[in-house]
């Protein structure tokens, strides 16, 4: 099974044709981003208890991510956790698990993901399910991409949903560096700010670094996905931080593992 996967693999990458039609489809994903805040609902501040109760906020947050099983790479779980804003509590989750037969190429990574997760909002909405996300926190990244044009991106257009990219590690595009990131989250002038923009060599505001956490030493990546400004993707991101990663990711990542291992473990039984 491995030796076939491996061969489709080197196969596919080196398949010049079939990454000149990802190449086209993201020019035409990238056509259609929107940059900017889109949409109806509003950001409540922590403390603003009137500002709750009011039912056009911002309330249902999807988080999606795809794990994998280290011993079959090509087996893969995708989720979607829906959490409450208000009490950060899962109130929905979906799971699907996959054998994918395209692997990681760099900078395709949605044409690996996306149908998976694209397939759990189309299932949440099919059956109108009250608790559908207004916003959607991939674990991956936006327009902070070698073509602009992210997992993040991807989903968010193809769904028509405010998306935002959260990446653990930066992508090194436009001459940014982790440790030109490092030095500037270090910089005196900045040592009171948790969040800094990454200005590209062209100028480009590619997105943020945000140290999340008090005393966090690592970095997370945040850029726009679609119809959501930089701005109001920070103030999100920041809210929904307990720790390093936020919340409905954190937990798209945990139940994802966790999902894949107990039926890896009801297989071995039979």
């Amino acid at each position: 099974m491995e030796g076939s996967s491996s061969s489709f693999c080197r196969q596919v990458t080196t398949d010049s044709s079939l990454q000149q039609d990802w190449i086209c489809a993201q020019d035409l994903l990238k056509r259609k981003l929107v940059l900017q805040d889109d949409f109806t609902w509003t950001i409540s501040s922590e403390d603003s208890c009137s500002e709750k109760k009011r039912t056009d906020n911002l309330r249902y947050i999807g988080g999606v991510d795809v794990s994998y099983l280290k011993e079959y790479p090509s087996l893969a779980c995708g989720a979607l956790v829906v959490i409450d804003a208000y009490t950060s509590e899962v109130v929905h989750e979906e799971y699907k698990v996959v054998q994918l037969d395209i692997p990681y190429v760099p900078g395709f990574l949605a044409f690996r993901e996306a149908p998976v997760l694209l397939g759990l909002l189309d299932k949440m909405k099919y059956k109108d399910y009250p608790y559908y996300p207004q916003l959607l926190m991939v674990d991956g990244n936006g327009i902070l991409h070698p073509r602009g044009v992210g997992l993040a991106c991807h989903l968010g257009v193809m769904a028509d949903i405010p998306s935002i990219g959260v990446g653990k590690n930066l992508h090194l595009v436009d001459g940014l560096t982790q440790s030109g990131v490092r030095q500037l989250l270090e910089a005196r002038k900045n040592v009171d700010k948790d969040t800094i923009p990454l200005i590209g060599k062209t100028g480009q505001v590619w997105g943020a670094a945000m140290c999340s956490t008090t005393g966090s030493s690592k970095p997370i990546y945040i850029s726009i996905g679609h119809r959501i400004s930089l701005n109001s993707s920070c103030k999100i991101v920041k809210m929904c931080c307990k720790f390093r990663v936020p919340e409905p990711i954190r937990q798209a990542d945990i139940r994802s593992r966790s999902f894949l291992q107990k039926m890896q473990r009801s297989q071995l039984q039979v």
